[in-house]
């Protein structure tokens, strides 16, 4: 059965069941600050779920693209996926346990001609925040499951919450008996062998978790949900998601075009690009932060992964087509996306292959010293001084050490990162020479603004333009540099236009410490030098600028937004001050 009959079949079946239908919410929350991406079908319902009136009343039901990157480094095998389908549907303080348990019996046995001696369920099997579920066991047993296939296991595997704290209850599974041998007489579907594939989740809502306490919502409610993939797998009688219909034209062409094939990797290319395709068609784009890292990481370990596969790049926009063909009748709104998926991924692309030639070569000097010394393991130093100097991602570099048989403490690499912040956050010492009024996120971004301006007036006006001074605060930038005229309209418009072309280039951000002497030898710009001590630190920005400063700085210039110049005015007999904003 394909997916868009599982998925219609699923609507007009609660739709029969008195159930209205509603929209998908966006990949990407609106006004949810809590979360990167919609991981559920409940995550836009909860205000409802807390006892909201929902203007379609109590019975819902929908189909909603979700991602979750808890998983991804599990991305490759035979059955994790980051981007999926769930099909839900909801009861505010309508029905409850046993009339939920028998419309899911009823539409898997039924609706799906899903034989009932292939499923079993599992139960919450109670503690001390909540008693032991016997009334779903009972609901399980009257609607047609034997008690030899009801099973009971604790919170790990049988409550739910989305996130640490909010509406929460005990759930109960249903598995699907793949009919494979079981991996011992004890086999049963917590076991991870593969005989049992978890197919839906039904979870009771009857508390809020706040302060690390349970009490119970002014409402009971039920919340479900149903994989699609994993659903046409099952019925398309697929070892795997990867073999049914929504990847397999993908999954065919990339075996077509490998050179050097591994399934794995093939299985990580067609996941990822689905996955980059669906969020940036939800309005998402790269950057170094919150859900557009998350995006970068996406299409950065496909670029990765197509590389091993030795299949030609420009392939890219070949394979983006093909993924949107295969999925216009799941997702038609792909196809008016279809030039901006393009663009945003192959420019991805571009950037983090120039990282990656300058990182490996680098990375490659590591693991030849390791391996001479004998060492099974890179240090977590090495990890992050690749990423400070280089902008080498440390999951890549995880992923290259794991290929050269070496070990790395990505803990560690955390905790070298947490240091690194909270040392920016404290702005070394306060030592700004820039004039750097705080340490906030914005301010950061600001300070890093000004060498760009900076860099940008000595193309647009001459090479002899110095900084004269700056000052910063969270809302906007002050910088003074040398002319001996006012800007026109037109050379306002080249610098402004010029700082934010390096900005969406993504430029890396990299820092070094030399003595002062050698630094100005190498060229590096810089105000009021003898305020500087001997030894000195350096901070690059691509092959655009180089200046002598006391940081912080942003990582990559695509965090800062948009440039914007406000106003151009005269500071002093000689000097000129530009104010602007970033948006």
């Amino acid at each position: 059965m394909k997916a868009i009959e599982i998925r219609n079949k699923y609507l007009e079946f609660f739709k029969n069941h008195n159930h209205k239908v509603i929209p998908s919410a966006p990949l990407i929350p609106e006004n949810d600050p809590s979360v990167l991406f919609t991981t559920a079908g409940m995550q836009p319902l909860v205000p409802y779920l807390l006892g909201q009136k929902h203007p379609e009343g109590t019975r819902l039901t929908d189909y909603q693209k979700c991602l979750r990157t808890n998983d991804i480094e599990e991305v490759g095998d035979n059955r994790h996926l980051t981007c999926f389908e769930m099909l839900g549907n909801w009861s505010l303080g309508d029905y409850f346990k046993e009339e939920s348990i028998a419309m899911s019996y009823e539409f898997l046995t039924k609706v799906l001609e899903i034989p009932s001696e292939k499923i079993s369920v599992t139960c919450f099997a109670g503690d001390e925040d909540c008693p032991r579920d016997n009334l779903t066991a009972e609901s399980w047993k009257k609607a047609g499951i034997p008690e030899e296939r009801i099973y009971f296991y604790g919170k790990e595997d049988n409550w739910w919450i989305a996130g640490e704290e909010g509406p929460c209850g005990p759930d109960t599974e249903m598995f699907y008996d793949t009919g494979k041998e079981p991996c011992s007489p004890d086999c049963q579907p917590s076991c991870g062998c593969g005989k049992y594939v978890e197919i839906w989740n039904n979870v009771f809502m009857e508390y809020l978790k706040k302060d690390g306490k349970y009490t119970k919502l002014a409402q009971q409610n039920v919340d479900t949900g149903l994989g699609l993939e994993r659903m046409t797998m099952i019925l398309e009688n697929k070892e795997t998601p990867f073999d049914t219909e929504i990847f397999k034209p993908v999954m065919d062409e990339l075996e077509k075009l490998a050179k050097k094939d591994d399934i794995a990797s093939r299985r990580l290319v067609a996941e990822h690009l689905r996955a980059s395709i669906m969020v940036i068609a939800d309005g998402g784009r790269p950057s170094n932060i919150d859900r557009g890292y998350i995006l970068r990481r996406l299409i950065r370990r496909m670029t990765r992964h197509l590389n091993k596969l030795e299949i030609d790049l420009d392939e890219l926009p070949n394979l983006i087509e093909l993924n949107i063909e295969t999925l216009k009748e799941l997702y038609p709104e792909l196809l008016n996306k279809k030039e901006e998926c393009k663009e945003v991924i192959v420019q991805e692309k571009d950037k983090f292959m120039r990282t990656l030639i300058r990182g490996e070569r680098e990375f490659e000097k590591v693991v030849n010293k390791i391996k001479a010394e004998g060492k099974d393991t890179i240090d977590s130093e090495n990890i992050f001084k690749l990423y400070e100097t280089y902008g080498f991602p440390p999951e890549v570099s995880k992923d290259l050490a794991e290929e050269n048989g070496l070990k790395v403490n990505m803990d560690e690499v955390d905790k070298l990162f947490k240091m690194h912040q909270d040392k920016s956050r404290l702005g070394s010492e306060q030592k700004f020479k820039g004039g750097l009024a705080g340490t906030g996120e914005q301010e950061i971004k600001y300070h890093t603004a000004t060498h760009l301006l900076n860099a940008a007036l000595k193309v647009v006006i001459n090479k002899d333009v110095h900084q004269r001074g700056s000052n910063i605060t969270s809302e906007r930038m002050r910088f003074d540099f040398s002319c001996d005229h006012k800007l026109s309209d037109d050379e306002k418009k080249q610098v402004e236009d010029l700082v934010n072309k390096w900005i969406q280039e993504d430029l890396t951000v990299t820092v070094e410490t030399m003595k002062k002497e050698d630094a100005i030898k190498s060229g590096a710009e810089c105000m009021f030098i003898e305020k500087y001590p001997d030894d000195v630190t350096v901070y690059s920005i691509g092959e655009v600028s180089k200046e002598l400063c006391g940081g912080p700085h942003v990582k990559h210039t695509g965090e800062l937004g948009h440039f914007k110049i406000i106003k151009e005015e005269a500071s002093s007999s000689g000097v000129r001050r530009i104010k602007a904003i970033l948006e």
